[in-house]
Protein backbone atom coordinates (compact mmCIF):
# COMPACT_ATOMS: atom_id res chain seq x y z
CA UNK A 1 0.00 0.00 0.00
CA UNK A 2 1.22 3.38 -0.70
CA UNK A 3 1.79 5.73 1.64
CA UNK A 4 1.37 9.33 0.29
CA UNK A 5 2.48 12.52 1.00
CA UNK A 6 0.91 15.52 2.13
CA UNK A 7 2.20 19.13 2.47
CA UNK A 8 3.04 19.12 6.50
CA UNK A 9 1.63 15.65 7.55
CA UNK A 10 -1.36 16.87 8.79
CA UNK A 11 -3.21 14.84 7.10
CA UNK A 12 -3.73 11.31 8.32
CA UNK A 13 -2.08 8.60 6.66
CA UNK A 14 0.52 10.38 4.99
CA UNK A 15 4.10 11.83 5.51
CA UNK A 16 5.30 15.34 5.09
CA UNK A 17 6.64 16.04 1.79
CA UNK A 18 8.61 19.22 3.93
CA UNK A 19 10.19 16.77 6.39
CA UNK A 20 11.08 14.28 3.53
CA UNK A 21 12.72 16.88 1.19
CA UNK A 22 14.64 18.74 4.17
CA UNK A 23 16.09 15.21 5.68
CA UNK A 24 17.34 14.04 2.23
CA UNK A 25 18.37 17.51 1.71
CA UNK A 26 20.12 17.92 4.99
CA UNK A 27 18.41 21.25 5.27
CA UNK A 28 16.76 22.47 8.44
CA UNK A 29 12.76 22.49 7.61
CA UNK A 30 12.71 26.29 9.04
CA UNK A 31 15.43 27.11 7.48
CA UNK A 32 14.48 30.78 4.86
CA UNK A 33 15.90 29.69 1.77
CA UNK A 34 14.52 26.58 2.09
CA UNK A 35 10.91 27.76 2.85
CA UNK A 36 11.74 30.53 0.14
CA UNK A 37 12.38 27.93 -2.74
CA UNK A 38 9.41 25.37 -1.42
CA UNK A 39 6.71 26.61 -4.31
CA UNK A 40 8.97 26.20 -6.93
CA UNK A 41 10.58 23.48 -6.20
CA UNK A 42 7.13 21.84 -5.72
CA UNK A 43 5.77 23.25 -9.28
CA UNK A 44 8.86 22.21 -11.05
CA UNK A 45 8.24 18.05 -9.77
CA UNK A 46 4.45 18.42 -10.98
CA UNK A 47 4.85 20.28 -13.71
CA UNK A 48 7.55 17.68 -14.95
CA UNK A 49 5.33 14.72 -14.18
CA UNK A 50 2.47 16.03 -15.36
CA UNK A 51 3.97 16.54 -18.65
CA UNK A 52 5.70 13.08 -18.78
CA UNK A 53 2.88 10.94 -17.69
CA UNK A 54 0.25 12.96 -19.61
CA UNK A 55 -2.30 11.42 -16.93
CA UNK A 56 -6.07 10.41 -17.64
CA UNK A 57 -7.36 12.17 -14.78
CA UNK A 58 -6.88 15.45 -15.76
CA UNK A 59 -8.48 14.90 -19.19
CA UNK A 60 -11.48 16.53 -18.49
CA UNK A 61 -15.13 18.19 -20.53
CA UNK A 62 -16.70 21.80 -19.99
CA UNK A 63 -19.67 22.49 -21.62
CA UNK A 64 -19.85 26.07 -20.00
CA UNK A 65 -18.52 28.09 -23.61
CA UNK A 66 -20.49 28.62 -26.51
CA UNK A 67 -20.12 30.28 -30.03
CA UNK A 68 -22.67 33.17 -30.87
CA UNK A 69 -24.59 33.94 -34.20
CA UNK A 70 -22.67 35.25 -36.94
CA UNK A 71 -19.21 35.23 -35.42
CA UNK A 72 -16.45 32.22 -35.39
CA UNK A 73 -14.67 32.81 -32.25
CA UNK A 74 -14.65 30.28 -28.93
CA UNK A 75 -13.06 32.05 -26.03
CA UNK A 76 -11.92 29.48 -23.20
CA UNK A 77 -10.35 31.05 -20.38
CA UNK A 78 -7.73 28.98 -18.98
CA UNK A 79 -7.94 29.55 -15.69
CA UNK A 80 -10.39 27.14 -13.51
CA UNK A 81 -11.35 24.87 -16.77
CA UNK A 82 -11.69 22.09 -14.01
CA UNK A 83 -13.38 24.52 -11.43
CA UNK A 84 -12.83 21.41 -8.16
CA UNK A 85 -9.37 21.20 -8.59
CA UNK A 86 -8.47 24.80 -9.68
CA UNK A 87 -7.56 23.15 -12.87
CA UNK A 88 -5.85 25.33 -16.10
CA UNK A 89 -6.19 24.22 -19.69
CA UNK A 90 -2.90 23.35 -21.33
CA UNK A 91 -4.15 21.32 -24.31
CA UNK A 92 -7.27 21.70 -26.17
CA UNK A 93 -8.33 17.55 -26.92
CA UNK A 94 -11.06 17.96 -28.65
CA UNK A 95 -14.57 20.55 -29.43
CA UNK A 96 -18.24 19.45 -29.73
CA UNK A 97 -20.82 21.81 -31.15
CA UNK A 98 -23.86 20.95 -29.32
CA UNK A 99 -26.59 20.49 -31.40
CA UNK A 100 -30.01 21.61 -32.12
CA UNK A 101 -28.87 25.68 -31.69
CA UNK A 102 -29.69 26.65 -27.56
CA UNK A 103 -29.20 23.23 -26.45
CA UNK A 104 -26.92 23.52 -23.01
CA UNK A 105 -26.88 19.52 -21.87
CA UNK A 106 -24.36 17.65 -23.42
CA UNK A 107 -26.37 14.27 -22.51
CA UNK A 108 -29.71 14.97 -23.52
CA UNK A 109 -28.32 16.53 -27.32
CA UNK A 110 -26.54 15.59 -30.17
CA UNK A 111 -23.05 16.55 -29.89
CA UNK A 112 -21.07 16.79 -33.46
CA UNK A 113 -17.40 16.69 -33.13
CA UNK A 114 -15.67 19.43 -35.03
CA UNK A 115 -12.23 18.55 -37.44
CA UNK A 116 -9.29 20.59 -36.08
CA UNK A 117 -8.11 22.04 -39.19
CA UNK A 118 -5.76 25.48 -39.89
CA UNK A 119 -6.51 28.89 -39.84
CA UNK A 120 -5.64 29.04 -43.48
CA UNK A 121 -8.07 26.56 -44.64
CA UNK A 122 -10.86 28.33 -42.05
CA UNK A 123 -10.12 31.58 -43.89
CA UNK A 124 -9.50 30.46 -47.54
CA UNK A 125 -13.23 28.28 -47.32
CA UNK A 126 -15.08 30.40 -44.69
CA UNK A 127 -13.57 33.58 -44.92
CA UNK A 128 -16.66 35.76 -44.67
CA UNK A 129 -19.04 36.29 -42.45
CA UNK A 130 -21.92 35.65 -45.24
CA UNK A 131 -20.35 32.24 -44.92
CA UNK A 132 -22.98 30.97 -41.94
CA UNK A 133 -23.67 27.38 -41.08
CA UNK A 134 -23.77 25.12 -38.55
CA UNK A 135 -19.80 24.97 -38.22
CA UNK A 136 -18.04 21.45 -38.76
CA UNK A 137 -14.43 22.80 -38.24
CA UNK A 138 -12.20 24.91 -36.24
CA UNK A 139 -8.54 26.04 -35.64
CA UNK A 140 -6.83 26.83 -32.76
CA UNK A 141 -5.92 30.39 -32.91
CA UNK A 142 -4.57 32.49 -29.99
CA UNK A 143 -3.04 31.13 -26.40
CA UNK A 144 -3.41 34.06 -24.26
CA UNK A 145 -2.31 34.28 -20.73
CA UNK A 146 -6.05 34.70 -19.51
CA UNK A 147 -7.52 32.42 -22.26
CA UNK A 148 -7.50 30.13 -25.36
CA UNK A 149 -8.93 31.03 -28.62
CA UNK A 150 -10.36 29.25 -31.47
CA UNK A 151 -11.89 29.80 -34.89
CA UNK A 152 -14.54 27.33 -36.16
CA UNK A 153 -16.11 27.66 -40.03
CA UNK A 154 -18.17 28.34 -41.20
CA UNK A 155 -19.51 31.16 -39.07
CA UNK A 156 -22.21 30.39 -36.73
CA UNK A 157 -25.68 30.47 -37.83
CA UNK A 158 -27.00 30.41 -34.77
CA UNK A 159 -25.37 30.19 -30.81
CA UNK A 160 -24.16 26.85 -30.32
CA UNK A 161 -22.93 25.20 -26.80
CA UNK A 162 -19.67 24.36 -27.62
CA UNK A 163 -18.09 21.35 -25.36
CA UNK A 164 -14.71 21.32 -24.91
CA UNK A 165 -12.45 18.30 -23.64
CA UNK A 166 -9.07 19.00 -22.44
CA UNK A 167 -5.60 18.48 -20.44
CA UNK A 168 -5.91 20.64 -17.31
CA UNK A 169 -2.67 21.15 -14.97
CA UNK A 170 -3.89 20.52 -11.14
CA UNK A 171 -3.42 23.06 -8.91
CA UNK A 172 -0.18 22.55 -7.02
CA UNK A 173 0.31 20.90 -2.98
CA UNK A 174 0.82 23.53 -0.64
CA UNK A 175 -0.29 24.11 2.54
CA UNK A 176 -3.80 25.37 1.43
CA UNK A 177 -3.90 22.23 -0.84
CA UNK A 178 -2.33 19.54 1.21
CA UNK A 179 -2.49 16.71 -0.89
CA UNK A 180 -2.80 16.13 -4.91
CA UNK A 181 -2.97 12.85 -6.86
CA UNK A 182 0.94 13.00 -7.61
CA UNK A 183 1.36 13.21 -3.75
CA UNK A 184 -0.65 10.77 -2.91
CA UNK A 185 -0.14 8.19 -5.28
CA UNK A 186 3.24 8.96 -6.78
CA UNK A 187 5.17 10.12 -3.84
CA UNK A 188 8.31 8.41 -4.99
CA UNK A 189 8.40 10.01 -8.07
CA UNK A 190 7.21 13.67 -6.72
CA UNK A 191 10.69 13.15 -3.50
CA UNK A 192 12.83 12.14 -6.90
CA UNK A 193 12.03 14.98 -8.88
CA UNK A 194 11.94 17.26 -5.88
CA UNK A 195 15.67 16.53 -5.45
CA UNK A 196 16.68 16.85 -8.72
CA UNK A 197 15.57 20.59 -8.38
CA UNK A 198 16.85 21.39 -4.59
CA UNK A 199 20.64 20.34 -6.14
CA UNK A 200 20.60 23.27 -7.16
CA UNK A 201 19.74 25.51 -4.15
CA UNK A 202 23.08 22.72 -2.58
CA UNK A 203 25.23 24.60 -5.28
CA UNK A 204 25.81 21.08 -6.74
CA UNK A 205 25.31 21.65 -10.23
CA UNK A 206 29.15 22.29 -10.76
CA UNK A 207 31.88 20.70 -10.78
CA UNK A 208 33.84 22.72 -8.73
CA UNK A 209 35.55 21.59 -5.61
CA UNK A 210 34.04 20.67 -2.42
CA UNK A 211 30.61 20.18 -4.97
CA UNK A 212 29.04 16.51 -5.59
CA UNK A 213 28.03 17.32 -9.43
CA UNK A 214 26.70 13.85 -9.64
CA UNK A 215 24.14 14.35 -6.97
CA UNK A 216 21.46 15.56 -10.10
CA UNK A 217 22.80 12.91 -12.30
CA UNK A 218 22.46 10.10 -9.53
CA UNK A 219 18.79 11.48 -9.13
CA UNK A 220 17.97 11.96 -12.14
CA UNK A 221 18.67 8.50 -13.09
CA UNK A 222 16.13 7.54 -10.00
CA UNK A 223 13.62 9.36 -11.58
CA UNK A 224 13.73 7.87 -14.55
CA UNK A 225 13.68 4.46 -13.40
CA UNK A 226 10.39 5.11 -11.56
CA UNK A 227 9.13 7.24 -14.42
CA UNK A 228 9.00 4.15 -16.86
CA UNK A 229 7.14 2.27 -14.44
CA UNK A 230 4.82 5.24 -13.69
CA UNK A 231 4.49 5.63 -17.63
CA UNK A 232 3.37 1.91 -18.47
CA UNK A 233 0.73 2.04 -15.60
CA UNK A 234 -0.42 5.19 -17.18
CA UNK A 235 -0.62 3.49 -20.50
CA UNK A 236 -2.43 0.50 -19.59
CA UNK A 237 -5.50 3.21 -17.49
CA UNK A 238 -5.53 4.68 -21.26
CA UNK A 239 -5.37 1.45 -23.21
CA UNK A 240 -2.41 2.35 -24.61
CA UNK A 241 -0.02 -0.48 -23.62
CA UNK A 242 1.48 -3.18 -25.82
CA UNK A 243 -1.61 -4.10 -28.86
CA UNK A 244 -3.43 -1.22 -27.59
CA UNK A 245 -4.85 -3.09 -24.72
CA UNK A 246 -4.65 -2.88 -20.58
CA UNK A 247 -2.21 -5.32 -20.23
CA UNK A 248 1.42 -5.07 -19.07
CA UNK A 249 4.25 -6.42 -21.80
CA UNK A 250 5.46 -9.95 -21.48
CA UNK A 251 8.22 -11.41 -22.52
CA UNK A 252 7.20 -14.42 -22.26
CA UNK A 253 3.94 -14.36 -24.56
CA UNK A 254 5.17 -12.38 -27.39
CA UNK A 255 6.01 -14.47 -30.07
CA UNK A 256 9.12 -13.98 -31.92
CA UNK A 257 9.95 -12.60 -35.16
Amino acid sequence: MTTGLSYDGSVAGTTSYKTQIATMAVVEETDAAFVNILPQMITYAENRICRDLDFLFTSVSNSNYSVSVNTRTITVPTANFFPSDGGTLVISEQINLLTPAGATDPESCTRVPLLPTTKEFLDAVYGAAANTGVPKYFAPFGDGESAYTFLVGPYADATYTVEIIGTYRPASMSASNPTTFISLNLPDLLIMASMIYIAAYQRNFSSAQGNDPAMPVTYETQYQTLLKAALDEENRKKYEAAAWSSQSRSVSATPTR
